[in-house]
């Protein structure tokens, strides 16, 4: 029994779950609903700024990702080329390169619209006539690009798991 491994594997298919499973009821249930609220919502996503969705979410998909880099180079004897080239290999590696393409659309798109938003939130109550415009514009400009990033992120993580979950039986 490999314990190291085991840890390996639980930590990541623990964390995993949660990384997907917060953006895919985020994309389907809480952004849809936020918006549909209009400024009612904006409460609500202030209250998840402040328990820290911003900076956890992240550094669970980067120990997520961690877990899985260990995990592939153990698996793959240190990246044996036929090991990587096998069915297998290429399923994990397809997951994997998605999961990094999701975790950079999170971090830097998604996660730096959501922070802008916030900014700019706090300086629209003392903003006036063409300057509380010009801000709501970027609010909402940023909200689209928060939006839009979180579905392709919420995508690349269901072909993520989708390739991890089967990438035992290809």
């Amino acid at each position: 029994m490999d314990t190291f491994m085991i840890a390996m594997r639980l930590v990541h298919i623990v964390l995993g779950v949660f990384w997907a499973g917060t953006l895919f009821f985020f994309v389907t249930f809480l952004e849809p609903s936020l918006r549909a609220a209009g400024p009612n919502g904006a409460p609500v996503m202030q209250g998840l700024v402040k328990r820290g969705y911003l900076n956890i979410l992240p550094a669970i998909a980067g120990l997520t990702i961690l877990s899985g880099l260990v995990l592939y180079w153990r698996l793959s004897g240190g990246l044996t080329p036929g090991w990587v080239t096998s069915r297998y290999g290429m399923s994990l590696t397809v997951g994997g390169v998605a999961s990094l393409i999701a975790f950079a659309i999170g971090v830097l798109v998604m996660r730096r619209a959501a922070l802008r938003i916030g900014s700019l939130a706090a300086t629209l109550q003392s903003a006036e006539g063409a300057a509380r415009e010009e801000t709501m514009a970027g609010i909402q400009s940023l909200q689209v690009r928060a939006r839009v990033s979180a579905r392709w992120v919420a995508a690349l993580l269901a072909v993520a798991v989708a390739a991890m979950a089967v990438a035992r039986y290809v």
